[in-house]
């Protein structure tokens, strides 16, 4: 017997279309890449976003079709979250921060029909269009008086929109339908595409406004840090919509004191960001001691796409009172996996306990189902002792890649292997311990430790050269090359990393290279990176 319930889909266009009869007058503030600040609401956000998606359709986009962007936290970059997915297409964010091989490649292998830009990435746009063989137009995200001269014959998206009335009826389709794409960061091989539905979305955004979720609501100033390039900034355009929030983008400044300045001018209770950006904050504040602190009201932030440091978690509790809300999860989980709440039990805890307990990565929300199994996948204990692999499953968790990538991802009961090592306690607070693959996490970002080998063996004096990651004040873990030298040769370190320069992302470049005889070896001739871990684990990064 099946219940008497109206049986409605779950599409992002509901959201949009909520928050503006219902919270019509919450406010959208946005840096912009012009250098203005533009102030509207939800109200403001439906009309233009309906006005794009009559643009895009006369430009010939459909249902499935891919439109990617290439642009920071802007008023325009949120209006692309409702507009292209709310009439069937799927939002492609691309992370600018790739290097333009990967861009290339990433927006290729998408088969994007549509390129939107931030003026800021016009010349990056303009290298890379000869190249981008799917892409039929390139709208750069300004107005006809800011229109770069390059790339030639790209669109106005500000005169796209101004041709355009706001009368749209969102179409209606299966809610299993794909929103949006996000890549990740090609870790092994070549980066696989994570497809979003506008279910799993929703789904998602109702986490994000439970109480022990992210505790959204009408009541918040979101300051959104996180870029909506990485993993559709956790979900948090969304969620706003579905319960009123204001939301306040930076645009490209994302600087301690941008930050501070934005934070308090619009009064920011909420905000989200990898430790990399608070690092930034913290920094501008110690360097101005005449600040007025009390100017910022934080009352929550929360950091994930990097463990975050317990000075971070101390500094905030201590200078703002602000309650830092320590989250897990992958580009493969939409991203909320786990959710660092305090229980009841944590109350009366002193100060010191309870930052312990903000140190792990939180609980498994509803939705989400998270265990460990040792290298054989049987299930180890909750005890928070025993490490092992995590698995996760649940509706906003992948199940497999973008045209099959990588092939099938998930066991034979349905559970996706993260790649962490983790502990899981008897509360339910997991402790990511380590990674089952080498690669490296700086400033919320990975880093390939495979191909930036593969780049220095290519190097003529090197014979040999494994990468490991070694912590970092600031970026958390930053790359250390190990180089074996070809016989009969003597290349210095400037040498290996200039040779590297042209040929990686300017951050992902080792912070440092030192040279040794040989390097330690498995019986089957595997490099053992645990070894070279202990051996360098003292080894001083350069400033």
């Amino acid at each position: 017997m099946l219940g008497l319930m109206q049986d409605r889909p779950l599409l992002i266009s509901s959201l949009i279309e909520h928050a503006a009869h219902y919270h019509p007058k919450a406010e959208i503030v946005s840096k912009t890449c012009e250098g203005t600040i533009y102030r509207s609401n939800y109200a403001g956000l439906r009309s233009r976003a309906a006005k794009l998606a009559r643009a895009l359709i006369k430009l010939g986009i459909g249902p499935g079709d891919r439109v990617a962007t290439l642009a920071w936290n802007t008023h325009r970059h949120m209006e692309l979250y409702f507009a292209v997915s709310g009439i069937g297409a799927v939002l492609h964010t691309v992370n600018p921060r790739l290097f333009p091989e990967q861009i290339d490649y990433i927006i290729n292998h998408a088969e994007n029909r549509v390129l939107l830009f931030d003026i800021t990435f016009a010349d990056l746009v303009h290298k890379l269009r000869p190249n981008l063989t799917t892409v039929e137009h390139v709208v750069a995200m300004t107005d006809g008086a800011h229109l770069p001269a390059q790339p030639l014959g790209c669109l106005s998206y500000e005169t796209l929109v101004e041709a355009e009335d706001d009368i749209l009826d969102w179409p209606v389709f299966d809610e299993r339908t794909a929103s949006s794409l996000c890549y990740t960061s090609g870790t092994t091989g070549n980066p696989k595409g994570v497809l979003y539905s506008h279910r799993s979305t929703i789904l998602h955004s109702f986490v994000a406004c439970a109480n022990d979720g992210l505790k959204l609501c009408s009541s918040d100033s979101v300051l959104l840090v996180v870029p909506l390039f990485h993993v559709n900034a956790w979900g948090i355009p969304y969620a706003a919509a579905m319960c009123g929030a204001k939301v306040v983008l930076p645009g490209p400044a994302l600087d301690g004191k941008s930050i501070f300045e934005l934070a308090s001018q619009e009064g920011c209770n909420f905000s989200l960001g990898v430790p990399t950006v608070w690092l930034g904050l913290f920094k501008y504040i110690e360097e101005n001691p005449a600040l007025d602190l009390s100017a910022i009201k934080l009352d929550r932030v929360v950091v994930g796409g990097s463990a975050a440091p317990r000075s971070i978690i101390e500094k905030f509790r201590s200078i703002f009172g602000t309650f830092v809300i320590h989250a897990w999860g992958m580009s493969e989980t939409s991203p909320l996996g786990s959710i660092g709440n305090l229980l009841p039990v944590h109350r009366d805890l002193p100060v010191t306990e309870q930052v312990s307990v903000q140190c792990k990565q939180g609980r498994a929300i509803y939705g989400v189902e998270l265990r460990i199994v040792d290298e054989d996948g049987t299930p180890l204990p909750h005890d928070g002792a025993s490490a092992g692999n995590l698995m996760v499953r649940g509706p906003w968790v992948a199940a497999g890649y973008f045209k099959g990538e990588g092939g099938a991802v998930l066991d034979a009961e349905g559970w996706f292997a993260t790649g962490d090592v983790a502990t899981i306690d008897p509360d339910g607070y997991i402790q990511i311990t380590d990674r089952s693959k080498d690669v490296i996490k700086s400033g919320g970002e990975w880093i390939s430790s495979i191909d930036l080998e593969n780049v220095a063996v290519a190097h003529p004096a090197v014979q040999e050269a494994a990468v490991i990651g070694l912590p970092h004040p600031k970026w958390q873990e930053r790359p250390l090359l190990v180089v074996v030298r070809k016989p009969d040769t003597d290349p210095a370190r400037e040498d290996i990393l200039d040779y590297m320069s042209v040929r990686v992302a300017k951050w992902w470049l080792p912070d440092d290279v030192v040279f040794v005889n040989e390097l330690p070896h498995t019986a089957t001739g595997k490099l053992q990176k645990t070894k070279l871990r202990e051996l360098f684990k003292d080894h001083a990064l350069p400033n």
